[in-house]
């Protein structure tokens, strides 16, 4: 579980000096690590110029050229209706890479804020809200969106909600589960002492040791949440056409494998790189700032 390799990561201030100088020589340590870290920057490049590098307009439609195969004119081919499939791939980054950072941000957000307070206060209001999470976690992640998605309706803004409320669970867990490894200690205790309020000592003293297992789980599931995207335009409640995301992409494709594979071949590597590329960052991450397997 993406929560239980996150949570394990929680630092106390004697782990902290040097972290950024000792992050970036661990990672040059390890290839696998960068190598994700080479092709997640890749990615994020092609997300903000990808539109402006594409040869193509990705939306327009090339009639005399319909599933034509890659040449020089057409990298990665065309589709059913004449679009450039690379136009559409290198779009297709920005729409893709927004929805997983969106709906991580969204799931981060709340459930930070859920998990901080439950864990702080504990009582009944942790006992509320983690039989909530619990309910939400009996769901599969994109189960839970489609209903999400079902009372909202389709579209990018209602998948970025789906996802992101379908991830909450996850990090009300692991940010509550570090909360209750640190509100003991000694200088939480001597903030109490000196009668600094809870909302203080939660933002200045709990939540800052939160921050390193929240920065594991951000890199493990952005991969997922674009995954999850992919799979809800997969099945036509995602992005509309002729928007170019990459899972509607595969969904075109679907019924032309045999006779233009390039179709699903294209965006299904580009999901398949971005996803391992997040997945390689995020494992490096967590055995370069788990103090124990360091």
């Amino acid at each position: 579980m993406l929560e239980e390799l996150a949570a394990s990561v929680v630092y106390t201030d004697e782990d902290r000096p040097r972290v950024r100088g000792r992050l970036l020589r661990a990672m040059l340590r390890r290839p696998l690590t960068l190598v994700g870290a080479i092709i997640v920057l890749l990615f994020a490049f092609l997300a903000i110029f990808g539109p402006m590098l594409a040869p193509h307009d990705p939306t327009a439609m090339n009639y005399s050229s319909i599933l034509a195969p890659p040449s020089q004119a057409f990298p990665f081919g065309t589709d059913d209706a004449g679009h450039d499939v690379l136009s559409r791939v290198l779009a297709g980054a920005q729409i893709s890479l927004s929805t997983g950072l969106v709906a991580v941000a969204i799931a981060a957000v709340i459930g930070t804020v859920l998990g901080l307070v439950a864990g702080y206060t504990g009582g009944l209001l942790d006992g509320v809200v983690m039989r909530v999470m619990d309910v939400m976690l009996a769901f599969p992640d994109i189960l839970l969106a489609i209903v999400v998605i079902t009372i909202l309706g389709p579209g990018l803004t209602t998948v970025m909600i789906a996802v992101g409320v379908a991830g909450i669970p996850s990090y009300t867990r692991t940010v509550r589960a570090a909360v209750l490894a640190v509100r003991e200690q000694e200088y939480v205790e001597a903030a109490r002492a000196l009668g600094v309020p809870g909302w203080r000592i939660m933002l200045s003293h709990v939540l800052r040791n939160v921050l390193t297992p929240l920065v594991v789980l951000v890199t493990l599931s952005i991969g997922l949440a674009i995954l999850t995207a992919a799979g809800l335009s997969f099945v036509g409640l995602g992005v509309q056409p002729p928007s170019p995301e990459w899972g509607d992409m595969l969904n075109e494709a679907q019924q032309y494998l045999q006779q233009a594979w390039w179709m699903a071949v294209f965006p299904g590597v580009a999901i398949v790189l971005v996803v391992l590329g997040l997945n390689l960052l995020g494992d490096g991450l967590r055995e370069i700032l788990d103090p124990a397997l360091r």
